[in-house]
Formats: C-alpha cells, sequence, structure tokens
C-alpha cells in the first residue's frame, strides 16, 4: 500500500511552485493515498489476460462519415449579414482607430 509522506508532498509542492500550508499537506496526502489505493486495485484486477487501453469507450464510436456538401454560394453566405458591400460582410473597425 503505497503511502505518500509528508515530505513527498512538499517537494511535489516544491516543484509545482506551490507555497501548501499545513493542512493542505495533510489534506493532499490523505487525497493522494486514495487515489494510488484506487490504481493499485485497478492493477490487481488487470492481469495478463485484460489487454490495456487508453479508452474504455471505442473512438470510432464518435467519429462521422466525411460527406461532400456543396458550400455555400457567396451571395449565400452574406445573405443574413446586417451590412454587405461587393459579397463581403462589412464590420466596424476596432484596431487602429485613434
Amino acid at each position: 500500500m503505497p503511502t505518500f509522506t509528508r515530505e513527498e508532498i512538499m517537494h511535489l509542492g516544491d516543484l509545482a511552485r506551490i507555497a501548501l500550508t499545513d493542512e493542505e499537506i495533510a489534506r493532499l496526502q490523505g487525497e493522494l493515498n486514495v487515489i494510488a489505493d484506487a490504481i493499485n486495485k485497478v492493477q490487481e484486477v488487470a492481469g495478463d489476460d485484460v489487454p490495456p487501453t487508453a479508452n474504455p469507450v471505442p473512438l470510432e464510436a464518435y467519429l462521422h462519415p466525411d460527406v461532400a456538401e456543396t458550400p455555400l454560394t457567396q451571395e449565400e453566405a452574406v445573405s443574413g449579414a446586417p451590412v454587405s458591400e461587393s459579397g463581403m460582410f462589412v464590420a466596424p473597425r476596432i484596431l487602429g482607430e485613434e
């Protein structure tokens, strides 16, 4: 059972450039030990017959096939614009004004 020591927590805080109070060190020590115990339990279950995986849900479930579609014409693209000129959107200048 891994146990993070107070010194290890302080070292991690130093590496992260985070000043930790005594209360924070005690809280983090408990939380990190719970996380380490959970990881150990998973490693006990994962035997040689269980293949390693980075994602329990196959990424294919989130991919959609590419379907070619006809793009908007320039007139259709600017048709909903409040102001357009020569087939382009007109917007107020925000940079370089004096």
